[in-house]
């Protein structure tokens, strides 16, 4: 963020590429805070909604890009971010600062980040954690890999995306931070979901659980905030016949990406790889239509209760 004389912030030219389900939000609220955002996408629809929110429809990527201080990309996988990079960076002006949003795998991330600085630009990889709800209301977390001089030139727009922005150290350095606390929040929504199950096996309530847990040592945020069944937290998915904030498959494809990590690290991590079978097997059938913990119902079914 720049400063004029007296102090008045001005705002930076901004292009977002990848306005779905989460890029959108965040685009919008760039927006809100005063930056001229220019969104490309190539769903019409992601671009109509997002240009109802402030922000600027670009027939391309590369024409956003050729007139932007920064890039923003949040895109489904590696090969997106990478295919884009390929495509755009000759468009960028010199040392135009990249920032990448998505989820994709460590080695993707450092690729990415070596073409941009090869090509003359600054990079910065900065993936998310909050889903939906959290993009709709900026309380995103947002954990940077990167130079310090990149990480302090784009925390202004990050923390308007989000409450916390964290710099985790060196390029890949937030996509390693990411999949580690989606690796704890996956296996986190299995316990909890496992507990509830038992719970119900011994005729416990789902509130009388909740109420001991949320206050004990089993407390944590696949609980307090995402509880897996109805009632104890009426805002999440449970109580919308789990309706997703954080899909199903978007949980299978993080975990995969952890599960990966632990191989190519040769890390003992049971849990972590278990977990990452699991919910590729739930998001075989539950794919985007449904909250990642709606996987409570699989463990009841699979129990012999009602799913």
């Amino acid at each position: 963020m720049r400063h004029q004389r007296g102090g008045g912030l001005v705002s930076r030219t901004v292009a977002f590429i990848g306005l779905g389900h989460m890029g959108g939000p965040m685009a919008a609220n760039l927006a809100a805070a005063g930056h001229r955002v220019l969104g490309h996408d190539l769903v019409p629809e992601a671009v109509a909604e997002a240009a109802a929110a402030g922000v600027e429809p670009a027939a391309s990527a590369a024409g956003a890009v050729a007139v932007a201080d920064v890039v923003l990309t949040m895109l489904p996988a590696g090969g997106h971010v990478l295919g884009l990079y390929d495509e755009v960076l000759t468009a960028a002006r010199p040392g135009t600062l990249f920032v990448d949003c998505s989820t994709i795998d460590v080695a993707d991330a450092r690729a990415a980040h070596e073409r941009a600085v090869a090509a003359g630009m600054r990079a910065v990889d900065a993936p998310v954690s909050g889903g939906v709800v959290g993009a709709e209301a900026a309380t995103l977390t947002l954990m940077a890999g990167g130079g310090e001089a990149e990480f302090a030139e784009a925390r202004p727009l990050l923390e308007a995306m989000g409450k916390k922005a964290v710099h985790c150290g060196g390029p890949g350095a937030g996509q390693a931070a990411k999949i580690c606390n989606n690796m704890i929040l996956g296996i986190s929504m299995i316990a909890v979901s496992e507990a509830f199950v038992l719970g119900e096996s011994l005729g416990l309530s789902h509130q009388a659980l909740y109420d001991v847990a949320s206050t004990a040592s089993g407390q944590c945020w696949a609980l307090s905030v995402n509880c897996p069944v109805p009632g104890p937290v009426p805002t999440s998915p449970a109580n919308r016949d789990y309706r997703p904030g954080f899909a199903a498959s978007l949980m299978a494809k993080d975990l995969g990406l952890a599960a990966n990590a632990v191989r190519q690290g040769q890390v003992n991590a049971e849990l972590g790889l278990r977990a990452a079978e699991l919910y590729a097997a739930y998001a075989e059938r539950a794919g985007d239509t449904e909250d990642f913990s709606g996987i409570v119902r699989t463990v009841r079914n699979q129990s012999g209760g009602t799913p």
